[in-house]
């Protein structure tokens, strides 16, 4: 890590440490904004005290980022136009990352002042949208090609369905579990509140075998939250370094000999099935036929393979050729994309699947040390003011207290649907998930909700986006007009 501050001047090592302190500073909130999808219904249930429930949230939150892998970090990556993020203006790329990560703290600790789970990642994507869109319009631009679109979409789609999702499996799990205990009415106490099970009982804790299913979802939450959201961190940092360090991070300079063959053995294998391709392939499902200019697609792949001829080590390579090997995959990968979404057969489905992996090795990495730090400011974060939004979350959506089915079910939808966002790649909202499972799982046990709260919370949710990509697009404007 030092050695990033060992060749600039001062001020540029002054800027590259406040961005990297903006970074973890965004994550850290993160990790106390949204540590009540995991603590709180622990909490709430009298499963766990509140502050041995927060630290081993905080362990699994490190965990969830250390083993998470990197799908989701890209898919933040990739948010920002190509052009606008290998920008060789320092000064620009510098504004640009500010502006992203002022607009997204100061939305987070807003919404969290006033106790409103609203979700860090609609913050921090509707930032660079922000970014993008502002950076269209000052330099005259297509807005179309302002961003990536079809990443844009996918998160979007992901965004407003995660929610709908989360109410829907939630309430399914109570009506399922109210179905299995009226078959055996010796499990009626998960239906029970804590009060009401002390009341009948006798006692203060939940049974022990509901206290394990409680600790062991809310370690799910934990996890798949650090897999999900510190991931964002992680391609918040590469974001950073990419724009401000390019010459050491726009390609994984210690990759392995083995890495750098599996990339030039893709680019080999690639090379000869465009050369045997048609010029269009049929989409069958509308009868259309897409025209890929396949002559331009080998033209990438042949120039790729020229800049890694008789290269063994990435290092070798000057800055400017690490700017154009960045280009090249990237546009190889977006080709794959492109052909895949069409109706083409499984098996040439999977080769190019198993081909883009094996090229995006060179761009989509990150060391070791950015993975741990950004794994120790979430899980410091998850342990320090988590309170606001647990009193939210464990008292303010429904009329009374939560029922240990209630929480059960909320924190099984959100781990499960979380972990699979994470495994695909898909940046979704913790907060919104789990939330619409809280509020899923009451109103399929019929009890009501606190409409001022829910509504104070579809306004947070429903404004987040657009406020964010107003915040970002102003701080943007601003500090370009004070450059010029």
């Amino acid at each position: 890590m030092l050695y990033l501050f060992s060749y600039s001047d001062l001020n540029h090592s002054l800027f590259i440490f406040l961005a990297l302190f903006f970074v973890l500073f965004y994550e850290a909130i993160n990790g106390f904004h949204d540590t009540a999808n995991a603590v709180s219904t622990l909490i709430y249930t009298r499963s766990m005290p509140a502050n041995l429930a927060v630290i081993m949230s905080g362990i699994f939150n490190f965990l969830g980022v250390l083993l998470g892998g990197l799908t989701v970090a890209y898919a933040i990556v990739h948010l920002l136009p190509n052009d606008l993020l290998l920008n060789k203006n320092s000064e620009h790329a510098l504004i640009t990352v500010f502006s992203i990560l002022c607009s997204a703290i100061l939305w987070n600790l807003s919404t969290w002042y006033f106790c409103l789970p609203a979700s860090s990642s609609h913050a921090l994507i509707g930032a660079i949208i922000g970014v993008g869109l502002t950076n269209a319009i000052i330099t005259g631009s297509s807005l179309v090609n302002a961003l990536n679109i079809s990443k844009i979409l996918n998160v979007f789609l992901s965004l407003i369905l995660s929610p709908i999702i989360g109410l829907v499996i939630a309430g399914s799990l109570i009506f399922l579990l109210r179905y299995i205990t009226s078959k055996h009415n010796k499990f009626n106490q998960i239906h029970m509140t804590p009060f009401e099970y002390e009341e009948k009982e006798g006692k203060k804790n939940p049974p022990l075998s509901i206290k394990i299913a409680l600790i062991l979802s809310s370690i799910g939450v934990s996890y798949a939250h650090g897999a999900n959201d510190g991931q964002k961190g992680i391609g918040l940092i590469m974001l950073v370094l990419i724009s401000i360090v390019p010459s050491s991070f726009l390609i994984n300079l210690n990759a392995s000999k083995n890495e750098i063959t599996y990339t030039k053995s893709a680019l080999n294998h690639l090379y000869k099935y465009y050369s045997n391709k048609h010029v269009h392939i049929i989409n069958k499902n509308d009868n259309k036929k897409l025209y890929l200019n396949f002559s331009e697609i080998i033209k990438n792949v042949k120039q790729t393979n020229i800049l890694l001829n008789n290269i063994d080590n990435y290092n070798l390579l000057n800055v400017q050729k690490r700017f154009q090997l960045r280009h090249f995959l990237l546009c190889i990968s977006n080709n794959i994309d492109q052909i895949t979404s069409f109706n083409i057969n499984k098996d040439e489905k999977f080769f190019l699947y198993k081909m883009k992996q094996d090229i995006l090795k060179t761009i989509e990495y990150a060391p070791i040390w950015i993975i741990t730090i950004i794994a120790l400011s979430l899980s410091i974060g998850t342990m320090f003011g988590w309170k606001r939004i647990v009193v939210t979350i464990g008292e303010k959506i429904g009329k009374k207290r939560m029922t240990y089915a209630q929480a059960m079910s909320a924190q099984i939808t959100a781990s499960f649907s979380i972990g699979i966002a994470s495994y695909t790649g898909i940046p979704v909202s913790t907060t919104h998930i789990l939330s619409s499972s809280v509020a899923g799982s009451m109103l399929a046990d019929g009890d009501r909700i606190q409409k001022t709260t829910m509504k104070n919370i579809i306004i947070a949710w429903v404004l987040t986006l657009p406020i964010s990509i107003l915040l970002s697009g102003i701080l943007y404007w601003i500090a370009l007009s004070l450059i010029a």
